[in-house]
């Protein structure tokens, strides 16, 4: 199971109210479509450049992007790296302080993108919807995170379109335990800003 912890958002309160109106909106306008946005995820061992799939996984996108925009990401870390499936990131700061996130989102998972290499998805307890701010990139291709008949699955909503050399240089990371958490990297992988890239 790759897990998150839930807990009452402070900085992004009000937020998540007008983000199932504006996905609302945005689906019932005759304009056409906003393109799938980019982000980078600048770490202290280097950079991933990511594509957010908006028109297939629209909630966690937003959700997603309400986190960066309000520099949630900013000081984190890759807090679970297992080599050859995932690195997952998000939540926790260096000292292993689990940061306040807003409220979860709806599973998304039956949008038919699939948990290959490369791509991003919300990480989340054993209740399907319970994603908030963790996320993790599939290192390898992982179908059985997919949805499948009676069994939800993990949401994706991103792929890496430049910088799969630095989530492979990650999942070698040697880990260590530090109370609950296996598997954290004894050299901490900090992501130091994930910012939005203009497409213009």
């Amino acid at each position: 199971m790759i897990a998150s912890t839930r807990f009452i958002p402070v900085a992004l309160a009000g937020f998540f109210l007008s983000v199932l109106a504006s996905v609302s909106v945005a689906q019932s306008s005759s304009e056409t479509p906003l393109p799938n946005p980019q982000v980078t995820i600048t770490t202290n061992v280097g950079v991933i450049s990511v594509r957010l799939f908006r028109d297939k996984a629209p909630l966690a996108v937003e959700n997603f992007l309400a986190y960066v925009d309000d520099g949630f990401y900013d000081g984190t870390i890759f807090h679970r790296v297992i080599p050859n499936f995932m690195i997952q990131g998000g939540g926790l700061t260096p000292d292993m302080v689990e940061k306040p996130v807003g409220e979860p989102v709806m599973n998304e998972s039956k949008n038919r993108l699939h948990n290959v290499r490369g791509t991003l998805a919300m990480a989340r307890t054993s209740d399907p919807d319970s994603a908030t701010a963790q996320f993790f990139i599939n290192q390898r291709t992982n179908l059985r995170l997919d949805w499948q008949p009676g069994a939800p699955g993990y949401t994706v909503f991103g792929e890496v379109i430049d910088g799969m050399s630095t989530v492979d240089y990650i999942s070698t990371s040697p880990v260590q335990a530090i109370g609950p958490h296996g598997n954290v990297p004894i050299d901490a992988v900090i992501i130091t800003k994930i910012e939005r890239k203009s497409l213009l």
